[in-house]
């Protein structure tokens, strides 16, 4: 087990794991956390899940852990690794298993003091028009044509589709669309998974939550995100489905013998990985790349759904009730980008697993609208705490591979909170602080209490003190809708 004793201290904000720790390490890892931080997660493996992460072959740089760091499957949840392109391994343990969970904000004209009253109704229309739970199926029902299209087009779909228009295309990373997307590699059981769930929200942390404004800190990034004080924002928390679930549990699985016909060795079996080039790294990649594209469609869907329920509940009760996209992001995802590594610029597979991409000012991946500023990070809180509107800086470009965190990162598994907490109580407290719950289960609540999460305030100050990101606005919430 790694300690805090272990690390050799950069500033208050960062920390280092040299490669003397174990003989398998390729790179050393870089922490971006408080003492206070790593405190929290002394009892979880993440620290050892990091150091196991950097014995990856390929590796560059530094592996990077977020301050929302804890355990995850193979490499820790809060994790940045990358490795040379094309010489390099893909791993899908350091892209997750819902490939492609992200967030979506939408931003409004709708003052608070305007629909106060109409909140609990708010509610009520978006927990219809949101299928939300379990293997619960949506309303639309995709033929095998449709599910191939969906998969190559992304947001592109559901903009054909009529879910979508331009606007949101060039607010949402890669457009809604990553390329090389290839159907053939998606098994028959993930095809079928994946028929029945777009436009659905899920259960576990995902969500749909309605907020306010309740701070701006940089006024001019907060006016070119149609962020005011005082105003409702609208976030969508969710990812691929089954689909995406189904893809990483097949990959991760024909992964174990490709380790061995490579002659990988690795610490931990959860690290499986294949060379990019290797016909199991290509199918890999083409199919993480259809789950990514079903996702952003997927949380397109949902925010066209949420804009009908705002329209049902607001229409003639408020001048302008439309949500306006402000930005889509993935956390759970591999990337083929560019970055400068030691002076060289490099190209890369960049694996983000429950972090953010958080590319600076002139990035040209970035909308033009955004690229004076940098790109717009969004860092959700959980239920009764709140969230944040960052952008990416060009420190985290030069130290983080353009990355940083992605939430407020857990502290009890979902069994010791299902253990501490009691979801009828919960639901009572947060309803109680004027927060309008819907859900399908008090069980599912209580693992996603305020209590189960770290200060996702000392996280986003963590991030913005070590330079990673900059404070834009701080959102309080006002409906929470949940699996």
């Amino acid at each position: 087990m790694v300690s805090i004793s272990d690390l050799k201290k950069i500033s208050d904000f960062e920390w280092e794991i040299p490669t003397s720790i174990d003989k398998a390490m390729r790179v050393p890892v870089r922490i971006f956390a408080t003492h206070k931080l790593l405190e929290a997660v002394m009892d979880d493996q993440s620290l050892q899940q990091a150091v196991n992460s950097a014995s990856l072959p390929g590796l560059v740089g530094h592996v990077v852990v977020m301050p929302d760091m804890h355990q995850g499957y193979g490499f820790p949840i809060g994790g940045v690794a990358a490795t040379s392109y094309p010489q390099g391994v893909i791993s899908p343990g350091g892209i997750g298993y819902d490939i492609n969970c992200g967030i979506r904000l939408l931003s409004s004209q709708i003052m608070y003091q305007e629909v106060v009253e109409y909140l609990d109704e708010l509610a009520s229309a978006l927990n219809h028009a949101c299928p939300s739970g379990v293997g619960v199926k949506g309303r639309i029902r995709l033929s095998d044509k449709e599910l191939d299209n969906v998969c190559r087009e992304g947001s592109r779909w559901a903009k054909q589709q009529g879910y979508a228009d331009e606007a949101d295309l060039q607010r949402t990373e890669e457009g809604g669309c990553i390329e090389g997307a290839n159907p053939a590699s998606v098994s028959s059981r993930a095809r079928q998974r994946g028929k029945e769930q777009l436009g659905t929200l899920g259960a576990g942390n995902h969500f749909i939550e309605v907020e306010v404004v309740d701070q701006v800190f940089d006024q001019q990034a907060a006016l070119l995100m149609g962020l005011k004080e005082g105003a409702l924002t609208l976030q969508i928390h969710c990812g691929s489905r089954g689909f995406g679930h189904q893809i990483c549990t097949d990959y991760v699985a024909s992964f174990q013998s490709a380790v061995k016909r490579y002659d990988i060795h690795l610490p931990d079996r959860e690290l499986v990985c294949a060379p990019l080039t290797s016909p199991e790294g290509q199918a890999y990649l083409s199919a993480m790349r259809c789950a990514a594209n079903y996702a952003f469609a997927n949380r397109q869907i949902l925010a066209h759904f949420a804009r009908q329920a705002f329209e049902l509940t607001l229409a003639g009760k408020v001048k302008n009730w439309y949500l306006f996209q402000v930005y889509d992001i993935a956390h759970n995802i591999g990337k083929i980008e560019q970055h400068v590594v030691n002076g060289e610029l490099m190209k890369l597979c960049v694996h983000r697993k429950g972090a953010t991409r958080a590319f600076g000012p002139g990035e040209a991946e970035l909308p033009e609208v955004y690229r004076e500023i940098g790109q717009p990070v969004l860092v959700p809180g959980s239920m009764g705490t709140a969230s944040w509107v960052l952008v990416g800086t060009e420190q985290s470009m030069q130290r983080s591979f353009g990355s940083t965190c992605h939430g407020a990162g857990r502290m009890m598994s979902r069994a010791q909170a299902k253990k501490k907490i009691w979801g009828e109580d919960l639901r009572n407290s947060l309803q109680a602080g004027g927060i309008h719950i819907r859900t399908g289960s008090l069980s599912g609540l209580a693992e996603e209490a305020p209590e189960a999460y770290k200060d996702v305030d000392e996280v986003v100050e963590t991030v913005t003190r070590a330079g990673l990101a900059r404070k834009v606005a701080r959102l309080s919430p006002l409906i929470v809708v949940k699996g």
